[in-house]
């Protein structure tokens, strides 16, 4: 089988880590798959692994300084201009901050601030620092660029600390990049509404109902299919995550606000992925000045908020995708296939909630059903995985095969 990296311009970062020997074998793997592969490294690189050894690897000169060179006022320039992908492995801390930021500085931060083509970033650096708020927040920052990540992994570290922060397998960066470009341009020409988060219902202006859901998910689907092409439109309750670049983004409060954008939205939809944890109920007055403290008990009236889901399964129309979440935390397979068939959906995502899945996290577990049965079981995943992995099978939906 061909490999999607075969005749592709590939971008090679190298940053200064421990880690960058194994780039080493990154740069002979994408050859072997039939890439052409330029190197760039940073000053801090070349202290680990000379850049002799990536030229004679790849078969073209190793670029380190911005001013090398005849063409040195454009050298990022031309370089971003013919990649087809750009892999950074590794990454450290330093140059994600740079890139979360826009700080162009050398000639790979340079080259990375320019390129239009997929980006993937293996992150490297010791454990500590890859759980600092600091990187947790560039990272978040770059998927929502639309940034891939291959990594890191768990293990134990140069310093003989434990933990995550490794950098992935040259393998895993490799099929990494196959994959961002095999899945690149799959739904060109097609949108995608998605929503994300949760809906908040006021009581007053101080307070209100609602759930867990931080939205990860949803962003996560929203992401992935802006990143294979699709014209998407994100329509999120109130979270605190950085929209996906690329996406037009709808923001609401309510299940009623979520109601008509999503409404709004779905006429044009080829596809609609409903991701969000929509409250199933709002109070049924909502005070326009704060509610006082008085007795021991009280009592707040509820009354029943539409079902969107079900509202769209009712007037969707020919060729149009109807994928539903169904968030359980018993009797998942019963309750999915139940929601399945009441709201006429062609797919829906059966998640657990607690423990190590759910709200909140980065992890999650999917269980894909279709209305002829069981689909696809992701496992303990990313969200980001678990986005691929639904996005996988709506596409084979979309392509004309049964969702079996």
């Amino acid at each position: 089988m061909i490999s999607p990296l075969a005749n592709k311009e590939v971008l090679l970062g190298v940053t200064g880590g421990i880690a960058a020997y194994k780039s080493a074998e990154v740069v002979r793997l994408f050859r072997e798959k039939g890439a052409s592969v330029t190197v760039v490294m940073t000053e801090s690189a070349a202290r680990f692994v000379t850049p002799l050894t990536f030229s004679a690897l790849s078969g073209r000169p190793a670029r380190t300084n911005l001013f090398d060179g005849y063409d040195a006022a454009i050298s990022h320039i031309e370089l971003s201009a013919k990649a087809d992908i750009f892999v950074v492995a590794p990454a450290t801390a330093n140059l994600i901050g740079k890139a979360a930021s826009g700080i162009a500085d050398d000639l790979l931060s340079t080259t990375l601030l320019a390129v239009k083509c997929p980006v993937l970033i293996a992150p490297a650096m010791n454990c500590r620092m890859y759980d600092s708020p600091a990187v947790k927040r560039n990272i978040e920052t770059l998927r929502g660029f639309g940034y891939g990540f291959a990594g890191p992994d768990e293990g134990p570290m140069a310093c003989g600390e434990y933990g995550w922060g490794r950098m992935s397998a040259p393998s895993a960066v490799a099929e990494a990049a196959e994959a961002m470009l095999a899945h690149a341009g799959q739904f060109a020409g097609k949108t995608v509404l998605v929503t994300a988060g949760p809906t908040l219902e006021d009581m007053d202006p101080v307070r209100f109902i609602g759930n867990r859901s931080s939205g990860r998910m949803g962003y996560a689907v929203a992401r992935e299919a802006a990143r294979r092409g699709a014209r998407v439109v994100l329509v999120s309750g109130p979270v605190s995550l950085v929209p996906p670049a690329g996406v037009e983004l709808v923001s609401v409060r309510s299940a009623l606000e979520m109601e008509a954008a999503v409404n709004a939205a779905a006429k044009d939809a080829d596809a609609v992925i409903m991701a969000a944890a929509v409250s199933d109920y709002r109070p049924e007055t909502v005070s326009h000045t704060k509610i006082k403290k008085g007795a021991d008990e009280t009592t707040v009236r509820l009354v029943k908020n539409p079902d969107i889901l079900a509202g769209l399964g009712k007037r969707k129309r020919p060729g149009q995708l109807l994928v539903g979440f169904a968030a359980e935390t018993d009797d998942q397979e019963k309750n999915a296939k139940a929601k399945l068939k009441a709201k006429r959906l062609d797919l829906i995502a059966a998640n657990p909630v607690g423990g190590e899945t759910g709200f909140g996290g980065d992890l999650n577990r999917l269980r894909l059903y279709g209305r002829a049965g069981h689909l696809l079981d992701t496992g303990v995943v990313t969200k980001a995985e678990a986005a691929r992995a639904l996005l996988d099978v709506i596409f084979d939906a979309m392509q004309g095969l049964s969702l079996k």
